[in-house]
């Protein structure tokens, strides 16, 4: 099973602030459901709240935590572990967020699907880890320039991690 990161950062890693997007990005969002449909979806709790729909169709979805609750649509396990152990038939698994599910998952994930957004302005209280030059390579990058509806350029970058 390959294990990805999937998420939108911005120059300083933010990913969101009061648990919402820090970007709202119609290509982006295209993107993410064109590479998790069909595919398991791991996220963490507050992310599986975040949805404004609940489950996403078309993913087997899980949702970590450690509370005594049920998700409609969606699979609950307590720990990364057990819900990657319980993925390990699957072709590509992704993680979806948030930021302590992405730092935990850092050192397990074989790729990262990332949206870098050209802006350091967006207040963020959630934020991407570290990404360790040494330990992955960027494989692709495609750019999208600002238009009159955004006020920054984003790129699609995949990375993989040097084996």
């Amino acid at each position: 099973m390959t294990l990805s990161i999937i998420a939108a950062i911005n120059k300083t890693r933010g990913l969101g602030y009061q648990n919402k997007l820090l970007y709202w990005l119609p290509n982006d969002l295209k993107r993410f459901k064109a590479l998790t449909t069909g595919h398991t979806i791991i996220m963490g709790r507050k992310t599986f709240e975040s949805l404004p729909k609940g489950a996403l169709p078309n993913r087997r979805n899980i949702v970590l935590t450690s509370q005594d609750k049920t998700f409609e649509g969606a699979e609950r396990f307590s720990n990364l572990h057990e819900a990657i152990n319980a993925c390990r038939e699957e072709e590509e698994t992704f993680i979806i967020g948030g930021a302590s599910l992405y730092k935990e998952a850092m050192p397990l994930a074989d790729k990262l699907y990332l949206t870098e957004v050209d802006d350091d302005k967006a207040q963020a209280d959630v934020f991407f880890p570290e990404i360790n030059a040494a330990e992955w390579q960027e494989k692709s990058r495609e750019c999208h320039p600002a238009d009159e509806k955004h006020l920054c350029s984003y790129s699609f970058v995949n990375y993989e991690r040097n084996r």
